[in-house]
């Protein structure tokens, strides 16, 4: 079966000070909605490893008031469509502590090439990172700052595919870097390269977007105007 085999060993656990988990696997069968958490989805709701039975009643129960509709329609949808569970949303663990998280899945496949359900990772983006691991990111990834510019276009798809911000864009990419290990620069380059096989945007978005990039000067402050001149110059002079 395709998917992630073994829950536990295909966790990639990047902890901050307090050794809180950053990303963990799932499965979820169609059949029966039956649920698999590793050990750190686990403690991520606030539960020692196998303390709890997944349900779908649980896992709703912990989601976000404002996003639980949500994460409800992702799921049938999923569950009629036989497309993966992918979300973005957050959830309140047992101490009541909220997270925010990407969902990132792929369709499970037994072995006659049937979908059965669907394998994948959580993924917390929660604010909370200490600046130690930044440290840690910078010193141990010297080719990042070399290989900027294409890294620097694979964040950016994350970042309005899953609308997070700059620093959780690239936390995925090195967690995907390291599960796959696939240098930083090589993934971003072929996740760029393969962009275009994605369908084109609605013309509905395309439409909006017309709008927004033939407007937005209408919306930029006298202020914010006179601090990119200022900005230009002093950059000007200094190339000179």
């Amino acid at each position: 079966m395709q998917g992630p085999e073994n829950l536990p060993e295909t966790d990639q656990v990047i902890s901050s000070a307090d050794h809180r988990p950053v990303v963990g696997s799932f499965r979820f069968w169609f059949v029966g909605q039956r649920w698999e958490w590793s050990d750190e989805v686990a403690r991520m709701h606030g539960y020692e490893p196998g303390e709890v039975e997944p349900t779908t009643e649980l896992l709703l129960s912990h989601k976000h008031p404002a996003d639980r509709a949500h994460v409800q329609d992702v799921l049938d949808y999923a569950l009629h469509s036989g497309e993966s569970f992918s979300s973005r949303h957050r959830f309140i663990d047992t101490r009541g502590l909220i997270h925010n998280v990407i969902v990132v899945a792929d369709r499970m496949f037994d072995d006659s090439g049937v979908v059965v359900g669907t394998s994948g990772y959580y993924i917390d983006v929660t604010d909370t990172l200490a600046e130690e691991r930044q440290e840690v990111l910078d010193g141990t990834l010297p080719e990042l700052f070399e290989s900027r510019a294409i890294i620097e276009q694979a964040k950016g798809v994350l970042m309005r595919i899953y609308r997070i911000n700059a620093d959780q864009a690239f936390r995925i990419l090195r967690w995907r870097s390291q599960e796959t290990n696939v240098k930083l620069r090589t993934l971003a380059a072929q996740l760029i390269a393969e962009i275009d096989t994605l369908p084109p945007a609605p013309p509905a978005v395309q439409s909006r977007f017309d709008h927004l990039l033939l407007t937005v000067h209408e919306r930029i402050g006298p202020e914010e105007e006179q601090s990119d001149t200022q900005a230009s110059r002093t950059s000007a002079t200094r190339q000179s």
